[in-house]
This record gives structure tokens, sequence and C-alpha cells, in this order.
């Protein structure tokens, strides 16, 4: 076939041309790139290829768990033994809640820093920091379970004051009891009582 400049010479594509011009150098190091590719052991670099051998295979890490956590959150999973504690836990918690007397209810109010320090019915002076409560007829020392019916927040609060003296309320929960139950904004709230055994 005669081209343009009268050449007798068969028409090649390009790119079998340039397949035709590797060296048998670079082809070797094809193969054998091709090789571990194909054997899934991982490419081989650059310099490895030019040269005709393999790059050396790094150790693979087979503990899947230990590969993969960071993408499978394995790393929060507890152990057995964890989700039995956390169980035994739950299980005491339930049980201590059922054991629970319930004392009925009604409009709980707090007080605060205005009362700090003072002694209250027990001789001990107010803290408006400690988790305590002032009860018409509980002993002192009684420890309530106190509910927020509005929140459905609870906290436990030690009885060591008399009061309220408001015939409507039933319970005077100290500042920061109030605040751990959602009641500190509007003053007072319904709650539901239970005395701890």
């Amino acid at each position: 076939m005669t081209g343009e400049t009268g050449s007798t010479r068969p028409h090649r594509a390009p790119h079998i041309m340039r397949i035709g011009r590797l060296s048998g150098r670079k082809w070797s190091g094809i193969a054998a790139a091709l090789a571990i590719l194909a054997s899934g052991a991982g490419a081989p670099g650059l310099a490895e290829m030019n040269a005709g051998r393999a790059a050396p295979v790094p150790a693979v890490e087979t503990d899947f768990d230990a590969q993969f956590a960071p993408f499978t959150g394995s790393e929060t999973t507890p152990s057995p033994a964890q989700a039995a504690a956390e169980r035994l836990e739950g299980e005491a918690i339930a049980a201590e809640e059922a054991a629970d007397e319930e004392i009925g209810g009604g409009m709980a109010s707090w007080y605060g820093r205005e009362l700090s320090g003072r002694r209250t019915a027990s001789g001990e002076p107010f803290d408006p920091g400690d988790y305590t409560a002032a009860h018409r007829s509980l002993p002192f020392g009684s420890k309530v379970r106190v509910t927020s019916l509005a929140t459905g927040r609870s906290v436990i609060v030690r009885i060591n004051d008399r009061g309220p003296f408001s015939a409507n309320r039933v319970i005077d929960v100290s500042q920061a009891a109030a605040r751990e139950i959602g009641l500190l904004g509007a003053g007072h709230g319904r709650v539901r009582l239970a005395l701890l055994k």
C-alpha cells in the first residue's frame, strides 16, 4: 500500500507501533506487575516495574475487627462481660425502683439562696446546692424520689426540713434539686413522690 510519501511499507495503527517499540526489559516489568495484580497481592511501584521486579508485599492484617473497627463501630461494642454487667445494673435499678413506696404527689416548689445558711428543722444549715427537701411528716434523713410530671426527670432528695407551709404544696426542694427536674423557671410544678427503702 502506498501512502502520500510514496512508501510501500504497510500502514500500522499508532498504538500497535508504540507497543512494538517496547523493550524486552519493559515487557518483563509489565508481565511481573500483571502477575502480582492477578494474585491479588497489590500493585508494585513504578521503579520496581521498570527494573522488572515486583515490590515487596506488605503484611496484611487478618484480624477484621482490628483492621476495620473505625468503620464498623466495633470498638464501641461491649464485651459479653460488660453487657452482662450492664444488664445486672439495669435489673438492680429496676428492682430498686419497684421497691420504692409511692407516697402520692402534688405540687412542689423550691427555695434557694435567700435561705442559705439558715438552720433547718433538723438543725443543719440549709445549703441550696445540696439535694435536700422539706416535708411535713416524713422522718428526717428519709430519701425521696421526686419525679416531675412535666419533664419526666427524677431526683433523689434527703428530708432535712419541715414544710411547705402552703396548703396546696406537698414538698419544697432545694435549688439544686429543682434544677435537676426542670422546676427552676416555673417555680413550681406537679410531681410524684416515692419513698426509697
